[in-house]
């Protein structure tokens, strides 16, 4: 029976329930996971950074199970990972389990454009949110000082003279806001004191190698050997030149060595968190740090993580990047879905980033999830490509209906996954106990960690692997200067290295368009770049937007101080 679901009383705004939410002290949060206290540096009551002593410290405990939370292709609004992946905790702890979390930090870019907060949502956040939407340590302030020293230095060099023959040089400047007209500019402009005149730009913080290196680093020492081996530029003759070569790695490390340590938070449950790091989910990794997961598997008996976008894109680079850099392996992996994301893939709607849902996707109509059911079909065979037990996640919205909700179970279960209703952001951990039991019992099952690629296979090899058996491509087309960038690259003894591919996060394929799961298509790579300090190759396909623009109404404009000093409007 057709009709329009309405929510009978007003829900508070997620800033209404984190301010009201009674926090317990952060040393406590630490006792509960086998944190002394001795290896907590405080940042006011309720945040503290972990040192790093605390790895050796928690050495001799058994590791934890190990989660990812993922997606099917989303929404630009997004289908609720952090908020599943928080209710999930609360959910685990009210049947008796040790669970730690461990996800990204937000950007100052998303929380004042478009998206708002991102500290989960409903009963289900970190808190207290504004710290965490607002700073929290200063990570992104040290990564973006960092990046931009290096920036400096770099300049500095062709000031005096450019001794190391710099010709192409790829190192821009970073900002952690969403600033369209800085995407390209030129420098140097006025005296010859002022610089040599260059046409360059910048990316938003998030996009950083930095930040991807602050992600994949396994000690201090590891942090300083991969600042080294970035590669700013190359010379005429397409020699590469590093960062360590202009003189800037040893004083990025010192701008960077508090920055490595996790910051430690709790859910509105008090559930540990760890919020560390946050690389960009299409061009970049997509995860939160190896740091704060070498830490949480020691820590609780469940270790949930995050990765960004969907199981094609931050899932991918988990298995085939994260987890082998850090030897861990994973037992199960969440895959959010939503009526409203099925629906979308149907090809009947279209959805807009501030914009409301149009009218007919709130009506009851099992069809059109049904229709949009291919790609969580797709996402399931991705993540058992890796030999990982799927758990499909309903994330539960008040504008659903029961029969949308049992399409949904049933394609799951004709896909032989394991499936849960969660009404996480409504009931807090009581609506995800379903989830809870779920995944627990899918990390009972035996688990065979294939990653796509072996580190020895070419480059070429390595993205056609990914394409055709991650993204359901049916070959890649390399452009004449992609060839070209992955024969100098395995000249250059960076054949070794694994491959990440910057695509839209809106479809399996390059094109943001083609919804569902696109079939015939082959993907084009255009150009390839080295992120030789983060450890990897990237291809770039498509147009990808390493800088942001602020939309016509930003979520800045809501944003304010009532008369008593508290944050409103944040989300």
């Amino acid at each position: 029976m057709e009709g329009v679901s309405t929510v009978e009383h007003p829900f508070p705004s997620d800033i209404e329930i984190a301010q009201s939410a009674e926090l317990a002290p952060i040393p406590d949060v630490a006792a509960t996971v086998g944190i002394a206290p001795e290896h907590l540096v405080p940042y006011g009551r309720h945040v503290a950074k972990v040192e790093l002593e605390a790895i050796d410290a928690l050495a001799h405990l058994p590791n934890a199970k190990y989660v990812v939370v993922t997606a099917i292709t989303p929404t630009p609004l997004g289908e609720g990972k952090t908020t599943t992946a928080v209710g999930l905790a609360q959910g685990l702890a009210k049947i008796g389990r040790k669970p730690v979390l461990a996800l990204r930090q937000p950007s100052l870019g998303p929380v004042f454009g478009v998206k708002g907060g991102a500290a989960g949502g409903g009963y289900s956040q970190i808190v207290p949110m504004e710290t965490l939407n607002l700073h929290l340590t200063g990570d992104f302030h040290a990564v973006t000082a960092a990046h931009n020293l290096l920036a400096a230095m770099v300049a500095n060099h062709l000031h005096f003279g450019n001794e190391l023959g710099l010709h192409e040089i790829q190192w821009r400047r970073v900002l952690d806001m969403n600033d369209r007209s800085l995407r390209n500019i030129i420098e140097g402009c006025g005296t010859l004191n002022d610089g040599v005149t260059r046409q360059t730009g910048f990316d938003i913080t998030a996009a950083s190698e930095v930040m991807v290196i602050l992600s994949l680093a396994t000690s201090l020492e590891d942090l300083r050997d991969r600042l080294g081996r970035i590669v700013v530029g190359f010379t005429k003759d397409r020699t590469p030149v590093t960062a360590e070569q202009i003189g800037a790695a040893g004083a990025m490390a010192v701008l960077l060595k508090d920055a490595l340590q996790p910051n430690l938070m709790q859910t509105l449950e008090h559930t540990p968190a760890f919020i560390h790091t946050g690389p960009f989910g299409n061009i970049a990794t997509g995860n939160s740090s190896i740091i704060a997961d070498r830490i949480g598997i020691k820590a609780g008996d469940i270790l949930l993580t995050e990765a960004g976008f969907a199981a094609d894109m931050g899932a991918e680079r988990f298995f085939n990047v994260k987890c082998r850099a850090a030897g861990l392996t994973p037992n199960a992996a969440v895959i959010v879905v939503t009526v409203r994301a099925l629906k979308s893939h149907s090809g009947r709607f279209r959805v807009k980033a501030g914009s409301p849902l149009p009218e007919e996707m709130l009506v009851e109509n099992p069809a059109d999830v049904e229709a949009g059911a291919v790609n969580l079909r797709k996402h399931i065979e991705i993540i058992r490509g890796f030999g990982v037990q799927p758990v499909v996640a309903i994330n539960a919205f008040p504008t659903d209906f029961p029969s949308e909700h049992d399409v949904i179970r049933r394609v799951a279960e004709e896909m032989g996954a394991r499936v849960a209703v969660s009404t996480h952001v409504r009931d807090g951990g009581d609506g995800a106990v379903e989830l809870a039991r779920t995944v627990v019992e899918a990390c009972g099952d035996e688990v065979h960690f294939t990653p796509t690629y072996e580190f020895s296979d070419p480059l070429e090899t390595k993205i056609e692997k990914i394409a055709t058996g991650v993204y359901g491509a049916s070959g890649i087309q390399l452009s004449p200067a992609a060839q070209k960038s992955l024969a100098m690259y395995t000249d250059q003894g960076y054949g070794d290295l694994p491959v990440l591919i910057a695509k839209t996060p809106m479809s399996l394929s390059h094109d943001a368009t083609l919804k569902g799961v696109p079939t015939g298509w082959t993907l084009p790579v255009r150009e390839v770049r080295l992120a030789a300090g983060a450890g990897y190759v990237y291809a770039i396909c498509g147009t990808m937007m390493t800088m942001p623009g602020l939309s016509k109404s930003p979520a800045a404009m809501r944003i304010d101080l009532d008369a008593a000093g508290n944050i409103v409007g944040l989300f």
